[in-house]
């Protein structure tokens, strides 16, 4: 086993050198960020037609920072390089059918976490402050009324979390949200309380909800996300269950470890089962050891596998959205009015069409949500 990872272990201590070497060479910069400039995004994928949805992915922290040097500096290439990277390992879980945007931030450094709480705020309020920046100029261009889905993990988890609690009480910006998938941050029934709109997911097709957890092993009792005392909410990726009953390992589909190219370099089915913790609400990960997959930061103890947290269950996590994606558009068919309500289903490749509420318009019309599943186009007129 130990061998088997010996590659994974080499790209993480490149990752850990490079943020170290970022430490010392930022500068802070004020200004507002131009999101109409392409530089500024890591993705902005505009020029995808063939997809239902729209993924605004939120990049976690890849800049090591200083105590003079808490937020990333834009003009850093070489930070830009390991932020591009750093997005490239998750994006395969959320874009198969749907474009991809992530625009670069000044993200708060891995320096800021090794502060109190109460002294991380500034660092993350002008992070958050892009991130606003971004989605309202994503908004504003890009989106013209598709679904949205939202992602990030850890610092972009805390991130994607902030949108959804700003701009989702909008009725008609939630009617767009499929999920909010904020993986390795935590979330909490007074946030919930406070907030009416945001929702925890439940299950595995439920729309517009949150999903996340954060996993540790077994005799884990303390961590920077989830401090001794504290409870926060999580779904199981391999059951999709809100509870304490466990998944076996023959339920998870594969375990991804990626490159910066985003390439899987290697995949292990069935590498662990998992259970929620019902005093912590970590997601507890037994079939898995500290020494094979160490925390790998300084700010993380042993049997902290925040690392992992969507390596371990990617092939889950990425079926899971194909699910709720699916979800959303049959309801969305659903809410329509009778003389609204038009899907075409074809088999791919075919031209026969099955109507099965006839409107007459062209299919070539601009305002048609394509949604292809299972071999399946589903054309959805708006």
């Amino acid at each position: 086993m130990k061998q088997r990872h010996n590659k994974n272990h080499i790209l993480l201590a490149a990752l850990l050198l490079s943020l170290v070497l970022f430490a010392g060479c930022a500068q802070q910069e004020t200004d507002s960020v131009d999101y109409a400039a392409a530089e500024n995004w890591a993705y902005h994928e505009t020029e995808r037609t063939d997809t239902a949805a729209d993924v605004f992915f939120v990049c976690p922290t890849v800049y090591a920072g200083a105590e003079d040097a808490e937020n990333m500096p834009l003009v850093d290439a070489d930070a830009k390089a390991d932020f591009l990277g750093a997005t490239n390992m998750e994006k395969g879980i959320y874009d198969a059918d749907s474009r991809f945007f992530a625009p670069y931030y000044r993200q708060a450094s891995l320096y800021i976490y090794s502060l109190p709480e109460n002294e991380r705020t500034t660092a993350l309020s002008a992070a958050y402050e892009d991130i606003k920046d971004a989605f309202e100029y994503y908004l504003a261009n890009d989106n013209d009324g598709r679904p949205i889905i939202l992602a990030g993990f850890s610092q972009g988890g805390d991130l994607v979390l902030r949108l959804l609690q700003d701009y989702f009480d909008d009725d008609a910006l939630a009617d767009q949200l499929v999920a909010c998938y904020a993986i390795g941050w935590r979330v909490t029934e007074d946030q919930l309380a406070e907030h009416p709109h945001m929702r925890f997911a439940t299950g595995e097709a439920d729309t517009g909800v949150i999903v996340s957890f954060n996993s540790e092993a077994p005799e884990v009792t303390d961590s920077l996300v989830i401090p001794s005392g504290s409870k926060t909410l999580a779904i199981n990726p391999l059951n999709w269950r809100t509870d304490s009953i466990p998944a076996d390992k023959s339920q998870n589909l594969g375990a991804c470890f990626t490159d910066y190219d985003g390439n899987i370099t290697e995949e292990i089915p069935q590498l662990t089962g998992a259970y929620i913790d019902d005093q912590r609400g970590a997601l507890k990960v037994p079939d898995v050891s500290p020494e094979d997959y160490p925390a790998g930061l300084s700010i993380f103890s042993d049997g902290i596998y925040h690392l992992y947290d969507y390596q371990f269950f990617y092939r889950n996590l990425q079926d899971n959205v194909a699910t709720r994606l699916n979800a959303y558009l049959a309801e969305t068919v659903q809410k329509q009015p009778p003389d609204h309500q038009s899907a075409l289903l074809k088999e791919k490749g075919s031209c026969a069409c099955v109507v099965q509420r006839q409107l007459h318009r062209d299919p070539a019309d601009p305002h048609i949500l394509i949604h292809i599943y299972n071999n399946i186009y589903i054309y959805i007129y708006s």
